[in-house]
């Protein structure tokens, strides 16, 4: 796995929820690349529960939406914003079970739609929750100009 660097680290009004590092009430979000997928290994605690020891589902879309947004950063090389997204809450996520793994890859993209599916998956392998997000998509140039998108070449993998 290659670690992806986030570029917008740089810029003095990153304040993204999902993965500025210097959020103080933010999810703190780190990517790898894998393969095809975008990958973040995520510890909750107990700011994020909803009954006791119970993962909140907002949370849980939160992580899935940052990680698809990413892979389209970095796996379709552009930028946009989220359309719709469907997700299936299998089974409960446990605070008190550690961390996580989340992983997304594209499925597929027509027009200007990329369709990419999303996992939480517990300690054991065991698939929580999982999601498709479709998300539009700008061409690259565009993105560049209207969303201050770096460009793929600018994540660097580690």
């Amino acid at each position: 796995m290659k670690k992806i660097l986030n570029p917008e680290r740089q810029n003095a009004s990153y304040n993204c929820y999902g993965c500025c590092p210097s959020n103080p009430i933010g999810l703190k979000m780190e990517f790898y690349e894998d393969g095809e997928y975008v990958v973040s290994t995520w510890l909750p605690n107990i700011d994020f529960q909803s009954y006791t020891n119970v993962l909140h589902g907002g949370i849980q879309m939160a992580l899935l939406d940052e990680l698809a947004c990413w892979v389209m950063m970095i796996k379709v090389g552009t930028a946009g914003f989220t359309q719709h997204m469907e997700i299936d809450f299998k089974k409960n996520v446990f605070i008190c079970h550690g961390a996580v793994t989340l992983k997304a890859r594209v499925r597929e993209i027509v027009g200007d739609l990329a369709y990419i599916e999303a996992y939480l998956i517990d300690k054991d392998g065991v698939v929580r929750t999982e999601a498709l997000a479709i998300y539009f998509i700008y061409p690259e140039k565009i993105a560049r100009k209207r969303l201050n998108y770096p460009g793929p070449e600018n994540f660097i993998r580690q």
